[in-house]
């Protein structure tokens, strides 16, 4: 005879059923709402707006301002990250049914790039993996590709100087922000600890592991690396070595997990952009990056940072780069709250414009939503 616990779980996975079904005809229903919509973009947006952001299904303004309704609404037991990771998924695989999305990353497969592409973009885009951030950013210059997504600077570690200068000098637009948790782990075929004696990595990756290397594998040599995956790659294939990368890594090359979390500092965080030849609409919480240069004059950044203090607008990144151009001369890479079509930011950059000997606006896109 069926027990009463027995017969409360059979109905609650009936329950589970029915609304499993819900989800899909709801799901179903939204896909094709999402292909009217292109549809009626297709009839009226070439007529209506002609700029770039237009002619692209991708909206990361309209994205976000779902995901924070999306959040605002949450009532749990699901986490609001757990909710936004679902509904990016939805989004992606909705948008890959007018055409998936090219998108290009520092590879190999298995990066944190990779990870951040994902997390923006879901599993549904098509991930395009370079062994450089140049070839990240060509790719998208050249066409090939419709958004690249490049790693800008880390919590622990400071800025990726790679990117920054080639942010310089491309013709892209940074249209989107990514926030990734650094969660690093020693990855090898090795039975412990003690048989580990070399450790690849990216140099920023060992310099983020520093002081768990030098406590737990102190005579170990540590070799720098493109990337992480390309260490997990070389640690598959090579006896006795280890690396250091993330589980996607690890689950790709069939590594063990020697050491979990072996980062020195555990809110290791890294910021990527996404970059696309459009920047992105105001969607009610947003950044504005810019470049920025000053005369060789005593005085001339405080004259630069005015028009922000003036029109009262918050500065949340402020860093300093070498030209390039002429000894002890330098850059000055910038973020700032707020779009710059708003009123406040708009003021600022036009009196910045009248100051500075060189003003490079990179684009507006909104705050990462976690």
């Amino acid at each position: 005879m069926e027990q009463e616990w027995e017969q409360e779980l059979a109905a609650a996975r009936r329950e589970i059923d029915d609304i499993d079904a819900q989800l899909l005809a709801l799901l179903n229903r939204r896909a094709r709402c999402a292909q009217q919509v292109g549809v009626i973009k297709a009839r009226h947006g070439a007529a209506e707006e002609a700029d770039a952001a237009a002619a692209s299904h991708y909206r990361p303004a309209r994205e976000a301002k779902v995901l924070r309704r999306l959040q605002d609404l949450n009532t749990g037991p699901l986490p609001d990250e757990s909710v936004t990771f679902f509904f990016r998924e939805v989004m992606s695989a909705c948008l890959s049914l007018e055409e998936p999305l090219a998108v290009a990353f520092l590879g190999p497969l298995g990066t944190f790039s990779e990870s951040a592409a994902v997390k923006q973009f879901g599993h549904a885009a098509r991930l395009l993996p370079f062994a450089s951030i140049d070839e990240v950013f060509r790719e998208v210059e050249a066409g090939h590709a419709e958004y690249a997504v490049a790693p800008l600077e880390n919590s622990t570690e400071g800025a990726v100087g790679r990117t920054l200068d080639l942010l310089f000098s491309t013709s892209l637009q940074i249209c989107g922000e990514v926030v990734v948790r650094i969660h690093q782990n020693l990855l090898s075929h090795a039975r412990d600890l003690a048989a580990v004696k070399k450790v690849y990595a990216h140099a920023q990756s060992l310099a983020q592991c520093h002081e768990w290397l030098n406590h737990m594998l102190p005579h170990a040599q540590r070799i720098g690396v493109a990337s992480n995956a390309f260490a997990a790659q070389m640690a598959a294939e090579e006896p006795d070595t280890a690396a250091i990368a993330g589980e996607a890594a690890g689950e790709r090359y069939r590594l063990a997990k020697l050491a979990a979390n072996v980062e020195d500092d555990p809110n290791n965080t890294t910021r990527f952009v996404v970059l696309g030849r459009h920047d992105a609409e105001i969607s009610g919480k947003d950044k504005t990056s810019l470049i920025m240069s000053a005369p060789n004059l005593s005085g001339s950044l405080h004259d630069l940072l005015q028009p922000f203090a003036q029109e009262g607008v918050s500065m949340t990144r402020l860093e300093s780069r070498p030209a390039r151009q002429g000894l002890w001369e330098y850059v000055y890479y910038v973020d700032v709250e707020g779009h710059r079509h708003s009123p406040p930011v708009a003021a600022a950059l036009e009196s910045l414009a009248r100051r500075a000997a060189f003003l490079k606006v990179l684009g507006s896109y909104p705050v990462a939503v976690y």
